[in-house]
């Protein structure tokens, strides 16, 4: 099943209980949480205190992606608080190997990310440990960047892959997703969405949603 997962990143943060409660019932599968550390990337957001509030507002599982750096200190933190999947940055992880078996033996699910430039490659060691994989399709770090075409080809590589390994692996697809484009995202083979402002600066998040899931099949 395809999934729609909206970013809070693009939330309205004074209203942050109302928007969860509006995507939700407008049919969102996942919650998705930008965690940034003003390091990995320049921007700062949000830590386990927020993820533990996020918990008490919504049934949807929390996908919290650390752009962050030494994600190995924080994981812990974030599992206790309630994280459902949580998946870190392939570049600044020495050991991905122990870094997914940690989340694992935390009752997480695990899942490892790549910046637009990083090779997927980078996966191989691990990929029939993990979870998902989510591909960046913009430098991680700002909300609202536009989708980078080249991001189309990884997404089709990744799948035939998964494909012949006869995998559940899912992909995840993250950055200038929107309903012009979705449609295209999903044929590549990805299988959940991350959108921001391709939600939540719609004015009706239920027709946008009903669009979006018409575009995906």
């Amino acid at each position: 099943m395809k999934k729609i997962a909206p970013s809070i990143l693009s939330a309205d943060f004074s209203r942050l209980g109302e928007e969860i409660e509006a995507v939700e019932k407008a049919g969102a599968d996942v919650i998705h949480v930008d965690v940034m550390d003003g390091h990995f990337v320049p921007n700062i957001t949000i830590g386990p205190l927020v993820v533990r509030g996020l918990k008490r507002l919504t049934s949807l599982p929390l996908d919290v992606h650390l752009m962050i750096e030494n994600p190995e200190r924080y994981i812990e933190s974030f599992a206790q608080a309630g994280s459902d999947w949580i998946t870190f940055h392939a570049e600044v992880c020495a050991n991905l190997k122990q870094m997914v078996k940690k989340i694992r033996q935390l009752n997480v699910r695990p899942g490892i990310v790549l910046k637009p430039a990083t090779s997927l490659n980078t996966l191989f060691p691990v990929l029939d440990e993990i979870d998902l994989v989510l591909i960046m399709s913009v430098n991680p770090g700002f909300g609202g960047q536009s989708f980078i075409p080249s991001t189309l080809r990884k997404i089709e590589r990744l799948r035939k892959t998964i494909d012949q390994n006869h995998s559940v692996l899912e992909i995840e697809v993250d950055g200038g997703i929107k309903l012009e484009n979705i449609g295209e995202v999903s044929r590549a083979g990805g299988d959940i969405f991350v959108l921001g402002t391709g939600i939540f600066k719609t004015e009706d998040y239920d027709e946008t949603i009903r669009k979006l899931r018409q575009e995906i099949g």
